[in-house]
């Protein structure tokens, strides 16, 4: 079984967000996105800066050809692009991957878009795909990042030191979580709690 064969492009839409396959047509609203905040200018967070990413779509677009990494636009309720999120690491032979590769503009941090793209993507994962395991892996020192993936439900497997090299040629140390099959159901209901509950 190949990647490829094992997870296709796929469209996710709930209420407040939807996720597209990322398209180079989108780029003039993800350079908006991405100016929203400068978030390319957080040394800690790989995030593109507006005139390198084209560059970045044509990464992620590589390397989903190459059955490596599944990438999405994240849209708005209104259909508007503010970020950009993967299926990544693919093991299809062991049915896992990584959710990451994650930015939003800033003006949508701490709405419910975070929540509900990670809702479909694991959905999507557990439900569909019959993963056994998803990760998720951030910088030690990115609080807000750590903070994010732990209310999500996910556990700390443990920490990579010294485990990438960034462009800035700091050593970063990362965090790496999980949510496995058998707390899918349980993470499930925390996920759907949050997204209806009153703000």
């Amino acid at each position: 079984m190949t990647c490829t064969r094992w997870i296709e492009p796929v469209s996710l839409r709930g209420t407040h967000s939807a996720l597209v396959p990322l398209s180079h047509e989108h780029h003039d609203e993800l350079v908006e996105a991405v100016r929203d905040g400068e978030l390319w200018r957080l040394w800690y967070a790989s995030v593109p800066s507006p005139e390198t990413l084209r560059a970045e779509i044509e990464r992620r677009l590589e390397l989903a050809r190459s059955g490596t990494m599944l990438p999405f636009t994240v849209l708005d309720a209104s259909g508007r692009a503010v970020g950009m999120t993967t299926y990544m690491n693919i093991d299809a032979v062991n049915r896992r991957l990584e959710i990451g590769s994650t930015w939003y503009r800033k003006s949508v941090h701490r709405t419910a878009i975070n929540t509900e793209c990670k809702f479909l993507l694991l959905r999507h994962a557990f439900e569909q795909l019959e993963c056994i395991a998803v990760e998720f892996r951030t910088h030690f020192l990115n609080r807000e990042s750590r903070r994010a993936i732990e209310r999500l439900g996910a556990k700390l497997d443990g920490v990579l030191r010294n485990h990438r090299r960034l462009p800035d040629g700091s050593l970063r140390d990362t965090c790496v979580y999980s949510i496995i099959a058998s707390e899918w159901p349980t993470v499930k209901q925390h996920l759907l709690f949050e997204l209806h509950r009153p703000r």
